[in-house]
């Protein structure tokens, strides 16, 4: 328990940070699972839409540093070379 006024405020701004960066995580998950849904339907087009989306809230998170920004673009690269993927079996699948 903080005792000094010092530390006392260092808990509710602690408090205060936790709970954003726990919001934006959860806004970030349910970006990426909309992008996986709609890349599970085999839609290239949609999924590049959704994957947009995606790209926008991890960059955002990054430059809040609520997430580190090697990490956003590692996951970006991920997610894009699965939408590449998809892109290419539907090519060749006309």
């Amino acid at each position: 328990m903080a005792h000094s006024l010092s530390a006392k405020k260092r808990d509710r701004q602690n408090l205060k940070r936790r709970a954003r960066n726990r919001a934006r995580k959860e806004i970030l998950k349910e970006t990426v699972k909309s992008f996986t849904a709609v890349l599970a339907t085999g839609d290239a087009k949609k999924a590049a839409v959704e994957l947009n989306k995606v790209v926008q809230r991890l960059d955002k998170t990054a430059a809040k540093h609520t997430i580190h920004k090697k990490t956003a673009a590692r996951r970006r690269s991920r997610l894009t070379m699965r939408l590449n993927k998809v892109a290419a079996g539907a090519g060749t699948a006309k």
